[in-house]
């Protein structure tokens, strides 16, 4: 049974700038560890993406799947669950939850992976927690970067 893993930071940016770059997919294999190859397939009627396919890798696993995305209300963050996986992933569910402060945003990143290769408990709960915090890491990177 998959457990949801959570992670979060402050990043000093408004919660749109840091949508912007979380919805920027096409850039994520130039920041985002692992992820290799992504391209967007469906966009919504307000011309974010929908639907999109990743490809990625990371200590000797490799996945593919396409994410569905759903928007929350007024730079809220996203919520996304997985179709068509393959590899060393089965499923994946996650969001991203952006809430601004007076010093920027507080983003909280949780997600929730059924693997597709058998490892045991401890070893995935170690990789999750290194997914995220990488995640919100090269985020954090990314978005004070520009």
């Amino acid at each position: 049974m998959a457990e949801q893993t959570e992670g979060d930071i402050d990043i000093n940016a408004t919660a749109e700038e840091v949508l912007e770059v979380i919805t920027d997919f096409e850039s994520y294999p130039d920041w985002a560890q692992g992820v290799k190859k992504v391209e967007v397939k469906k966009t919504d009627s307000q011309g974010r993406p929908s639907e999109v396919f990743m490809e990625v890798g990371q200590m000797g696993f490799n996945a593919s799947y396409t994410l569905t995305y759903k928007y929350k209300a007024k730079n809220g963050g996203l919520s996304w669950t997985s179709k068509d996986a393959s590899g060393a992933v089965k499923s994946l569910k996650g969001e991203y939850e952006l809430e601004e402060t007076d010093d920027g945003t507080h983003v909280t990143y949780r997600m929730t992976v059924e693997a597709g290769v058998k490892l045991p408990g401890m070893v995935r709960k170690q990789a999750e927690r290194m997914i995220v915090g990488t995640a919100l890491g090269g985020l954090k990177k990314r978005v004070e970067g520009r």
